[in-house]
This record gives C-alpha cells, sequence and structure tokens, in this order.
C-alpha cells in the first residue's frame, strides 16, 4: 500500500471536528485511505443498493444502526442523509463520529454545505502525488511516462496498462457519475466536450469557442464544465491582478486532475508519443500545477495558485500567494536549462517589484541557484516547500 500523506492530517483532524470527509475523483483512493485511517470503524457502502435504500427510506434509522460512527462510503449517494447527520452530530458531544466519502464534489450543493458547516471537516483527496510514489521501486524514471500514466491508484499500484483503464473509467464516469449530478440528453456531445478540454490544457477558457465547436450555447458549456469540476476531472486556474494594471488577462486558464487522463482522452497511445507532441509542455505545466496542488491538499489546506499574463503576452505560468508573500514560478519542458527559461521571470520581477526569488521548474534533474535570485529545480522536485 502507498502512504498516502494525508493520512496524518486526516487523523488529526477527527480528533478535532465531529466528522471528516475525504472528497476526489473517483478511484482517486478515498475509501482505501478512510479504512486505513480508522480500521475500527464499521465501513457501509453507500453504492450498494440494499445499503442506500435504507439510508434513503430510513435516514435517521439507518444513522441510529451505527451509535458509534461510521465511514460512509459515497455519501453523494444520499445526500438527503446529510440532513439527518447534522442532528446526530448535534446531540453527540464526540470527535470523529462519522467518516464521509464522496466522489462528487458535495460542497457544491447549498444545503448540504449549510447543512455541515462547522461540523465536518473536508480533505480534497486526488490520484497518488509525485512525492508519496518517489520511494517506490516501479516509479516511472522516465518524465514522459509519469505524463502518460497519470497517477491513479489503480494504473500504479495495480499496473494496470492506461490504454485498458481508462476507457472504463471514462465509460463509468460518464453513464453514472454524470447522471448523479444532472441527467444529461445528449452525453456523447459531452464525450466531445471533455475531449475538446483536453486539447486545451493550459490554455486560456473560452466558452464561446467551446459552445461554437460543440453546437450549444454558452449557458450550456458552463453548466457541463461545472460538473466536470464538479467531479474532479478538470480546474481552473485563475488570475493574478492583485496591484496590477486591468489590462491583464481575466479569464482562467484550464487544467485536468490527471495528465493521464488528458493523454487517453487526446488519443495520445504511448509515453514516446509525447517525445515531439506540440502538447507536451502544457501537459507538463499541468503536472507540475497538479502536484502543487496535491501539496496543499493534502494538508488540507485551498489553493494558493494562479497564473498572471498581460495583453502583450507577458506571461508567469504560476503565481503563489501565500498571503505574506509572492513567488513567481515558470515551468519549462525542455532537459537543458537555457537564457529563455528566464525572461518571464526576470520580467515579472522588474515590474513587480517582488523580491522573493522566482522559481523554474523543468524537465532535468540539475538544480541551480542563481544569482539574480531565480531557483531552478528538476521535475522530481515539485514535492519540495515553496516559500
Amino acid at each position: 500500500m502507498v502512504t498516502r500523506i494525508a493520512a496524518k492530517k486526516i487523523i488529526e483532524l477527527a480528533t478535532q471536528f465531529k466528522a471528516v470527509a475525504i472528497i476526489g475523483p473517483r478511484q482517486s483512493g478515498k475509501t482505501t485511505l478512510a479504512r486505513a485511517c480508522f480500521p475500527q470503524k464499521p465501513y457501509v457502502s453507500l453504492e450498494n443498493p440494499e445499503m442506500r435504500a435504507f439510508a434513503i427510506e430510513d435516514p435517521k434509522g439507518f444513522l441510529n444502526t451505527y451509535p458509534d460512527g461510521a465511514i460512509l462510503d459515497e455519501v453523494q449517494r444520499t445526500p438527503d442523509i446529510l440532513s439527518w447527520l447534522q442532528e446526530r452530530l448535534d446531540e453527540d458531544n464526540r470527535k470523529g463520529v462519522f467518516v464521509l466519502t464522496g466522489s462528487n464534489n458535495f460542497l457544491l450543493i447549498e444545503k448540504i454545505t449549510q447543512s455541515l458547516a462547522g461540523r465536518v471537516a473536508y480533505v480534497d483527496l486526488l490520484p497518488f502525488s509525485l512525492e508519496e510514489l518517489l520511494p517506490l521501486a516501479h516509479t516511472p524514471e522516465d518524465l514522459n511516462e509519469v505524463l502518460f500514466k497519470g497517477s491513479y491508484p489503480p494504473i500504479i499500484a495495480d499496473n494496470i496498462p492506461p490504454q485498458n483503464w481508462f476507457p472504463a473509467y471514462v465509460r463509468t464516469y460518464v453513464e453514472r457519475d454524470v447522471r448523479q449530478i444532472k441527467n444529461l440528453g445528449n452525453l456523447l456531445l459531452f464525450e466531445k466536450l471533455l475531449s475538446l478540454c483536453a486539447g486545451r490544457v493550459g490554455q486560456l477558457l473560452n466558452y464561446s469557442n467551446l459552445a461554437n465547436e460543440l453546437g450549444v450555447d454558452i449557458k450550456t458549456v458552463q453548466s457541463w464544465l461545472g460538473i466536470l469540476q464538479a467531479s474532479y476531472i478538470i480546474h481552473l486556474l485563475p488570475p493574478y491582478f492583485k496591484n496590477f494594471s486591468k489590462r491583464i488577462i481575466k479569464s482562467p486558464k484550464l487544467y485536468f486532475y490527471d495528465t493521464g487522463l488528458a493523454c487517453y482522452l487526446l488519443q495520445i497511445k504511448s509515453p514516446e508519443s509525447l517525445i515531439n507532441n506540440p502538447i507536451r509542455g502544457a501537459l507538463f505545466e499541468n503536472f507540475i500545477i497538479n502536484e502543487m496542488l496535491k501539496n496543499r491538499f493534502n494538508r488540507a489546506e485551498r489553493s494558493n495558485l494562479y497564473f498572471w499574463r498581460d495583453n502583450p503576452g507577458n506571461e508567469i505560468d504560476i503565481i503563489v500567494d501565500n498571503g505574506t508573500e509572492i513567488i513567481p514560478i515558470e515551468v519549462k519542458a525542455g532537459q537543458t536549462i537555457n537564457r529563455s527559461f528566464f525572461k518571464n521571470l526576470t520580467y515579472w520581477l522588474k515590474i513587480s517589484g517582488v523580491q522573493n526569488n522566482g522559481i523554474i521548474y523543468y524537465g532535468g534533474s540539475e538544480i541551480q541557484k542563481r544569482s539574480n535570485n531565480i531557483e531552478v529545480r528538476g521535475w522530481k522536485d515539485v514535492g519540495r516547500e515553496v516559500g
């Protein structure tokens, strides 16, 4: 079993809150982690038709079956039970009574957020981080293989070839998870949107462009993209514009939570196919951003990542806002350090007046500390603390 970094934080939160919710994409390891952290608790899968029917038809009786709490797996399948859970938690002063998992971000459901506010601590669990995988003997050494395979546990831990696993994953996601959020009439168009998004990794989100290609209106695209975000398929990186002219770009950039899924949707057949693929740079950027998100989420912290771009086209791939300091980061897929790597960082540091070190992540392994306060890190160093 891969040791999950989030385990320590989850156990800590269970001593402070009455319940803990582990949420994230399907097959990211939520159930395994919950059972490993709380082996003494009864486990209940709400994917099971009988248990789900019990929870829906008699929620109070269902919860009373577990006087000392339980792990309620895939709780978004029975959202109404959370209102009853609120009452149960309010009557019980013990900590860490219930552990919830969910494949869809049920924080987006207003009544659930209101029901559980202040009672439940939340941890987003994404697929394996590089920091979790590096100690393992079978960790890929080749960056192209890392981008191609992604980091979903079944692919890594069970060694299932991506070309065999992702088709089933996408089919299950579209036919089951999407319909749980919204009963779409045209699943084929929704699947097309998935592929269109994969081709736009690292690009500014343009609703009109997507609507035109799909032949639907902008509101439909916005709704469908909301589904992709709620189910942890894509995420949007917001622009950073504090203390800068309003002449900067304000649209977010689109990324996938797993580069392996993006590669599958792009019909990339092997790691070798990435070597000269024009989207490799965007996928590498996506990978670095994901790893930085995992570092935050594993500590139960929200994202503090942004990007910056002005109208003339000057851009910083990642801005880390730690509140008291701003750290600019550039991502370069090349394996050889060259002068062009430093151009945007040098420009941004000059106009911003920020004195903190800038960072460059690149496709090689050498670490350098330049005299201009810019640090160069290899791709395997993304687990190191920033700031």
